[in-house]
């Protein structure tokens, strides 16, 4: 027993250890400096219509590649907490949410602002988001290691379950319809998959092209798949019909009461811990988070039939869910390698790119690093909620930025950018028919994070598969033989057959829905 304490102890002080050393790290200039320049990027991002995070961060991915590991981290991560901020600004403001993680904010940020509370609704989104976001930041800081220490102990057949499972939760990214969900990842394997085979040293689709055989770069996908698609989807923008630029929009005087405030903070706590779980389940997101906190509030609040007029619990419950997203997504992407939304599928780019592959070894290898990450992600939503206070009254004037000028600004940056990684046209010629594909699948119906998890994954699922088949002499058993290969196996199976039976259930209502209506 002696023995045992004195090891937990020993425990517990290296974990203390690494997170003073982590703060450290997350306190020097640069990191501080990164920290504000991302916030600050993000939230405007995030406020315009369009513009969501993903691009942010991939605009910015080009600039981390000469970076130390934890400013670069610190400057995507601002990008994240902000952008997902900053959505909510004109969700409130005009009614069109900055980004699809915001949309249920619009249900009751709107009606305040027609009743003359914008300031009170955009005080009560920044400090829910600033709660949410500290929640799930101080889970993520202590559930990790807990779970990289189990993770720590895989081996190739337990890889090839994660990363098959991770492949899986496109069942539940597809919308309805699975087919393209799986042709997506499918496109993504093959990208990824371009070049010299790692095991046999076998050129692969390089096509005779030999600036092929090493592979698409990370960053040309990225940047084709996310920028240069949705630049080119929305190649028909109109000004005279975007709301952003026809409403003109003035802040009111009115502030948040600490009664007001008081009322909100059970609403602020389980709405965190909601997001947080829904966070930390792979292939759901902010959007999801926030509509199920805002269900469950208006379900428990005395105040529930005010919801949907101007109610501030609404706002509350909203944006503490989907704020508290950001920090739990990195929990399966920091120990499993699996991207919780299509967010952190980017930032497993961005751990690639600085020489870090996200999954259980990640702590073992860079455990430094990361606690500094993590205790970065605290400083972030602190600092979020400082630029919130100071800049609130001019963020009625973000929605007003051209988005004909941003659009070619952002055109140009990923150009230079993509050019800058390696100094290859080449690359830039990659992500532009990548980028002209990317919209073509747009178009035809297909989305684009089953593409991206294929191509992050892809390249795990074969070589992990591979080695596990040398370890096993060619038998299929050995996934089944050991628990946790098995027990990743079962939800890979899980994941897809509730998507079916979730398809098949509302085929079921439909068809009682036409019946009711004949008769």
């Amino acid at each position: 027993y002696q023995r045992h304490a004195t090891v937990k102890e020993g425990r517990n002080a290296m974990i203390w250890d690494y997170i003073r050393s982590g703060l450290e790290l997350a306190m020097t200039w640069q990191s501080i400096l990164m920290i504000t320049l991302g916030l600050l990027s993000g939230i405007v991002i995030g406020a315009i219509p369009g513009m969501t995070a993903d691009i942010g961060i991939i605009l910015c991915l080009p600039l981390t590649y000469a970076m130390d590991p934890i400013p670069a981290m610190m400057l995507l991560l601002g990008i994240y907490c902000g952008g997902t901020y900053g959505g909510s600004i004109t969700a409130i403001l005009i009614n069109t949410p900055g980004t699809p993680a915001n949309a249920a904010t619009t249900l009751d940020g709107y009606p305040m602002t027609r009743q003359g509370k914008s300031l009170k609704a955009l005080q009560m989104a920044l400090y829910a988001s600033f709660f949410g976001g500290i929640v799930s930041a101080l889970i993520c800081l202590f559930a990790s290691p807990a779970i990289a220490k189990v993770a720590q102990t895989f081996g190739p057949p337990e890889y090839f379950c994660i990363t098959l499972f991770g492949l899986s939760i496109i069942a539940s990214i597809s919308g309805d319809n699975i087919i393209k969900g799986i042709m997506g990842a499918i496109v993504g394997i093959l990208l990824a998959l371009v070049g010299q085979d790692s095991v046999s040293g076998v050129i692969r689709f390089s096509f005779g092209i030999r600036k092929l055989t090493g592979g698409i770069p990370l960053l040309s996908v990225l940047v084709g798949l996310f920028a240069l698609a949705e630049l080119l989807s929305r190649s028909d923008y109109d000004p005279q019909h975007d709301p952003a630029r026809q409403q003109k929009v003035k802040i009111s005087q009115e502030r948040l009461t600490w009664g007001e405030i008081r009322r909100c903070i059970k609403t602020w706590v389980v709405s965190s811990i909601i997001g947080t779980v829904v966070g930390a389940t792979p292939g759901t997101g902010g959007g999801i988070a926030a509509f199920i906190s805002y269900d469950q509030a208006k379900k428990t609040s005395k105040y529930g039939d005010n919801f949907g007029k101007g109610e501030i619990e609404g706002v509350a419950a909203a944006e503490s869910a989907n704020n508290a997203t950001t920090g739990s997504t990195l929990i399966p992407l920091m120990t499993l390698g699996i991207p919780g939304d299509g967010c952190t599928a980017i930032l497993i780019g961005a751990f690639m790119l600085q020489g870090m592959i996200p999954g259980p070894s990640l702590f073992r290898d860079h455990a430094e690093t990361l606690y500094g990450i993590m205790v970065g992600l605290l400083v972030v939503n602190v600092l979020m909620l400082v630029f919130g206070l100071a800049l609130t009254p001019i963020y009625s004037n973000i929605a007003h930025i051209p988005y004909e000028l941003m659009s070619a600004l952002i055109v140009i940056y990923c150009i230079a950018g993509t050019y800058s990684n390696e100094n290859s046209t080449f690359h830039v010629l990659l992500a532009v028919c990548i980028g002209i594909g990317s919209f073509l699948l747009r178009k035809l119906g297909f989305s684009v994070v089953p593409i991206i998890l294929g191509v992050v994954l892809g390249e795990l699922v074969e070589t992990n598969f591979r080695n596990s088949m040398i370890l096993s002499g060619g038998s299929w058993a050995i996934f089944v033989k050991r628990p946790f290969s098995l027990l990743f196996l079962a939800l890979a199976v899980l994941s897809v057959s509730s998507f079916f039976f979730r398809a098949a259930k509302k085929r079921l209502k439909a068809r009682a829905v036409n019946d009711n209506d004949k008769v």
